[in-house]
């Protein structure tokens, strides 16, 4: 995919031109992708009452007996979206993935301990202990700049 950039200071709104001689899928996401605003927030369940929780807050955001969960500081929140939704809407917000079930904050990571061997140890800070699965080690030493 070829992409192309122009200045111009007369343009008051950003403007998208698609030149493509048909729509595929990959079209159809970047149309999606262009198209739509993330939310800022997520809602989350507490207790039966639904809090907004600012990403800023969220240290992880793992999966677990089929259901979503959060951790924003002692609680736990159940939450709506599917663990690969909240990756895509959280990535610009410093979330990074470290299994199949979970993603976490960076900036809210304590120490990372890579002496375990094939595998890396992560501090959170509230105090929780998690683990990088094998799969994900060579993208978090890619993020890390190791």
């Amino acid at each position: 995919m070829q992409v192309e950039i122009k200045i111009d200071g007369s343009c008051t709104e950003p403007k998208v031109i698609i030149v493509t001689d048909k729509v595929t899928d990959e079209i159809n996401g970047l149309i999606n992708m262009l198209s739509s605003k993330a939310p800022e927030v997520i809602a989350g369940f507490y207790n039966d009452l639904a809090e907004i929780l600012p990403p800023a807050d969220i240290i992880r955001i793992y999966a677990s007996g089929g259901k979503t969960l959060a951790v924003v500081g002692r609680k736990e929140y159940i939450l709506r979206q599917r663990l690969y939704e909240l990756e895509e809407q959280l990535n610009r917000h410093g979330f990074v993935r470290i299994s199949n079930s979970e993603i976490i904050n960076l900036k809210k990571v304590r120490s990372f301990d890579l002496s375990l061997s094939g595998t890396i140890s992560v501090a959170m800070s509230d105090g929780a202990v998690t683990y990088v699965s094998r799969r994900y080690v060579s993208r978090i030493k890619q993020v890390l700049g190791l």
